[in-house]
């Protein structure tokens, strides 16, 4: 099978960052890493490649940089990657960003997609959703188990009161969450092999994809800073105030 994941690469949450101070836009380093929850999805592609005796091709969208998340999927396994790289793409909401990663799968061709619920440093989690109606493919989401049954792939989805199972023939695009599988780390021979497998670069227009960025910040604030707690002397009736508390916040 041909299998594709989504990933990111993303600034360091380790390291400090700043904010562009006339679009305040995040001004993203050239080191950047592999989004951590992008490392369960590489796992899952390459396990149902191994499976099928497919390939993996990672599909990314953002500043490349020095490609050092990038390098770290492809240490894990994957066999190539796509990297859309594009200034005009600099405040793309979900949708253009949907639109462009859905133009550089199309051109790869795909049996199955996929991709994490959602980035650590956008946290919208409708990216892959808007995907698979671009695609024209169903949309198996919150995956906690995944299993390949032929062309079929079925799924746990992960509920509030437990799970659902799912299935769908392919072509599909599936989300999946930390803890469905257990990610390999790279081994030096990966890691070696990774500086000379291909990375296409390429940009919106080369995919054929009209961007229409329209988002702006208009303007931030600090967050407020968080006030000290009222403290309570229990002299026998500290449980009403405690009420009264609860009753204010519509708790009971």
């Amino acid at each position: 099978m041909r299998v594709i994941v989504c990933v990111k690469q993303i600034p360091d949450p380790a390291s400090p960052y700043e904010l562009d101070p006339d679009t305040h836009f995040l001004q993203r380093p050239a080191d950047q890493v592999l989004d951590d929850t992008d490392r369960y999805g590489v796992e899952m592609g390459l396990m149902i490649a191994e499976q099928t005796e497919g390939s993996v091709t990672l599909v990314s969208m953002g500043p490349a940089g020095n490609l050092q998340g990038i390098r770290q999927a492809l240490a894990m396994g994957a066999d190539k990657a796509v990297v859309v790289d594009d200034p005009s793409l600099r405040g793309a909401d979900t949708l253009t960003t949907a639109r462009v990663l859905s133009g550089a799968i199309s051109r790869e061709g795909f049996d199955v997609v996929i991709a994490g619920t959602e980035s650590t440093d956008g946290y919208s989690g409708v990216v892959p959703q808007q995907i698979a109606e671009f695609l024209e493919v169903p949309a198996l989401t919150f995956a906690k188990k995944v299993e390949l049954d032929g062309a079929t792939i079925r799924i746990e989805r992960q509920t509030e009161y437990g799970y659902d199972i799912v299935e769908t023939p392919t072509p599909v695009v599936i989300t999946v969450t930390a803890g469905v599988v257990e990610p390999r780390y790279p081994t030096f021979k990966g890691i070696m092999a990774a500086k000379s497998k291909p990375i296409d670069q390429v940009t919106a227009s080369e995919l054929g994809v009209t961007v229409d960025t329209g988002q702006q910040i208009i303007s931030i604030r600090p967050a407020p800073e968080r006030t000290a707690g009222e403290i309570i002397e229990d002299d026998g009736d500290a449980h009403l105030r405690i009420i009264q508390l609860l009753e204010q916040a519509k708790v009971i």
